[in-house]
């Protein structure tokens, strides 16, 4: 069992770097990982640890439609009636989706190809990262006669449409699924038959050596703070920079730095024009590990005012580094960020209780926000330690999670009784 694979839809990208971290740790174990993923980032990658990840990643979409296709009628003519369940499969979940049929259709080719190339590597279990798109082509290569496969689901996307997505009968037919918080797990019970809920596993998402070793740099006096995600309408950024622009007399000094890009950026410069934020809030675009790290050490505290999340990974990494965070109280998030220990926590969509929060953070003696900092590494540490997180999954792997005794988690046991 020491030779596996991931698939994920698009790897690597800036903001998977717990992947990374999750497949390096099962490396230092002994693991052989290979990386599978349907396309590339269609980006330039500012980390040189993701233009490596790059280099060892297989990419399905990569063989064309010719080979698709190929792979496609070998499985059909090599192993006719796994072919078929599989195809069953595919309309099933083709015609409860959004994306339609035709494309689940091409998740079977994809499916059929990673089969081939799986049993070339000599991969015993597939996980898939996110329970989109790869997981419906681990589930369908699971059919055509592929190794056991698991999901980890993160969150939100998986929640905005399960139905469709069949998160259930991925997780049916899964070895296990992991969630990354408890929140998550609890989404996952909410479409998942109450008979799979004990193979639902908590796998945190991890940090490294280079962010564990300690708290970093001391917190600046300067009235700085700093917001890291893609410019998407859930991050909140708009209602960020809303927040910016009425603390402009209470705190004329502000510096605002918004690391990341994506299709908002466009609305955003806009709305720093028209509120007169120019010069004092920037976005800084894609940052590698060293940039954002620069970023976080010189700000007073991070903020993310996110309307939906799973458990974003940002939060951790600032708090590592001995950075309060303000974020809103929602998903994940209370898990991690204890109010008045080692950040603030806000209702999301508001912008008062962000302003307030703001303000406190600016206003906050260093020292005090230097304490709220160690009671955040300690904590991120305690949670998010990479290598102790990535032991948990590795365990799962190679033990007989779905066959355990069900009857032990207090679902099964109501199932049975309700049954009796």
């Amino acid at each position: 069992m020491k030779t596996i694979a991931y698939i994920m839809p698009t790897y690597p990208m800036p903001s998977q770097t717990f992947i990374r971290r999750e497949i390096a740790a099962l490396e230092a174990r002994g693991w052989t990982v290979h990386r599978f993923a349907m396309r590339r980032f269609d980006r330039e990658l500012a980390e040189p640890a993701d233009r490596a990840e790059q280099e060892r990643t297989e990419y399905i979409l990569d063989s064309g439609a010719p080979g698709l296709m190929r792979a496609l009628l070998g499985e059909a003519l090599r192993r006719p009636r796994r072919w078929l369940a599989a195809l069953s499969t595919a309309v099933r979940m083709g015609r409860r989706s959004g994306r339609g049929l035709a494309v689940h259709l091409i998740y079977l080719a994809e499916a059929a190809r990673l089969r081939r190339r799986l049993a070339e590597c000599g991969a015993r279990h597939l996980h898939a990262h996110f329970g989109t798109n790869a997981a419906a082509v681990a589930a369908l290569c699971r059919r055509l006669g592929g190794p056991p496969y698991s999901i980890t689901v993160h969150g939100p996307e998986e929640f905005d449409a399960p139905g469709q997505l069949a998160l259930g009968e991925k997780v049916r037919h899964a070895d296990f699924a992991v969630a990354i918080s408890h929140f998550t797990r609890s989404q996952l019970y909410r479409w998942c038959g109450p008979a799979d809920w004990p193979k639902i596993h908590v796998v945190r998402c991890g940090l490294d050596a280079s962010f564990l070793a300690g708290a970093g740099a001391p917190v600046p006096r300067g009235p700085r703070l700093v917001s890291v995600g893609r410019l998407a309408e859930q991050k909140g950024q708009l209602l960020l920079i809303e927040a910016a622009a009425r603390l402009k007399d209470r705190c004329p000094d502000l510096e605002l730095v918004i690391v990341g890009d994506g299709p908002l950026r466009g609305e955003l410069e806009r709305a720093i024009d028209r509120l007169g934020l120019r010069g004092r809030v920037r976005i800084a675009g894609f940052l590698d590990n060293r940039g954002v790290r620069r970023e976080l050490e010189a700000a007073r505290a991070l903020v993310l005012p996110s309307f939906a999340e799973g458990l974003p990974v940002v939060l951790m990494e600032a708090m590592a580094l001995g950075r309060p965070v303000i974020a809103t109280s929602i998903a994940g998030i209370p898990e991690l960020v204890e109010p008045g220990r080692n950040g603030w926590l806000v209702p999301a969509g508001a912008v008062e209780p962000l302003v307030e929060a703001m303000a406190e953070a600016l206003a906050a003696d260093p020292a005090d926000l230097e304490r709220m900092g160690r009671a955040g590494a300690a904590r991120a540490a305690g949670l998010h330690d990479a290598a102790a997180e990535a032991e948990k999954l590795a365990a799962l792997i190679a033990g007989p999670v779905a066959t355990g005794p069900r009857a032990a988690h207090p679902a099964a046991a109501l199932q049975g009784a309700v049954a009796g």
